[in-house]
């Protein structure tokens, strides 16, 4: 038998050297990031495991949720994005992505901090998508802070807004939309189970992810619909060059991982596509792990 020569050495398969310093005002654009995230765009091949299906990625317009965004479409689902206005450019590459996969590209951007703006999300998105199928709650916002004394309550509040009251009020809303077979994915972190000194508030809201993923899988079971969650370590993302973490710590960004480099956008969306089919039919309240070693449990 012919011996496969595809297989590629995952330490060295992306980017692995030493990250130049860099600093963006949040949110940060992915455009102006150097280098560059892999968010597959020129590699992801989609296998019809979506097709027909209608789904809404929360913070869409980059790194994790652009990735899956650019996998969905290639796996045959229509895709709407939310992001903050100041996202505008990067949303709009991103939808130029999904309509080149020949799917339909919906755009809203306004800030999911905002219950009403949740509430109107669902709304358009159902309504433009005439349905929805998948819900990916990806957004974030984290903003590195080395001392509780001088974590102050609007940055404290703003994190648990982002991050965690968002969930509640998108899924209040689109649960009584969302017919049996449709699943729900929310971006948890590593920060859950090892959380970094440095991102109290952050890691305080990916645990709560965990737990709220948890529960309100077996509150919707009954209803068909599933609830799982995605738990990234260390990605390169736009989040990390625009207060997420202390410049002089860019260089070295997830080299301290058993695989001893950062992980790529593009290394998450194929367990996004797995949660969102029909392929993982049997499996609700889970937390699947891409952390390049820095296990879960």
């Amino acid at each position: 038998m012919k011996r496969s020569t595809h297989s590629k050495n995952p330490r060295t398969k992306y980017y692995h050297e030493k990250y130049p310093r860099q600093r963006q005002a949040y949110p940060g654009l992915e455009s102006k990031m150097h280098p560059l995230p892999d968010c597959g765009e020129d590699s992801y091949i989609g296998a019809n495991r979506l097709t027909g299906r209608r789904a809404l990625i929360t913070g869409g317009d980059s790194g994790i949720g652009r990735a899956v965004a650019i996998a969905y479409a290639r796996e045959g689902a229509d895709v709407a994005i939310s992001y903050l206005p100041a996202e505008e450019s990067d949303a709009r590459e991103t939808a130029k992505y999904i309509e080149d996969a020949g799917q339909r590209a919906i755009l809203i951007p306004g800030d999911i901090a905002n219950e009403k703006f949740c509430e109107r999300l669902i709304t358009r998105a159902h309504k433009a998508l005439g349905g929805l199928d998948i819900i990916v709650m990806n957004a974030g916002m984290q903003q590195y802070s080395k001392d509780i004394t001088k974590l102050d309550t609007e940055q404290l509040v703003q994190t648990f807004a982002v991050n965690v009251f968002s969930m509640f009020w998108l899924a209040r809303a689109a649960i009584p939309l969302m017919r049996p077979g449709a699943s729900i994915i929310t971006t948890s972190s590593i920060q859950a189970y090892q959380p970094g000194k440095d991102l109290l508030d952050y890691a305080s809201t990916k645990g709560a992810i965990v737990a709220f993923t948890r529960a309100l899988a077996k509150q919707v079971a009954p209803r068909g619909i599933r609830v799982n969650s995605v738990a990234p370590g260390p990605i390169w993302t736009a989040l990390q060059v625009a207060g997420g973490r202390a410049q002089d710590t860019i260089p070295e960004f997830g080299m301290g991982t058993p695989m001893g480099r950062a992980g790529q956008p593009a290394e998450l969306a194929a367990t996004y596509v797995l949660l969102a089919s029909d392929a993982s039919s049997y499996t609700t309240a889970e937390v699947y792990g891409v952390t390049g070693g820095n296990h879960t449990m």
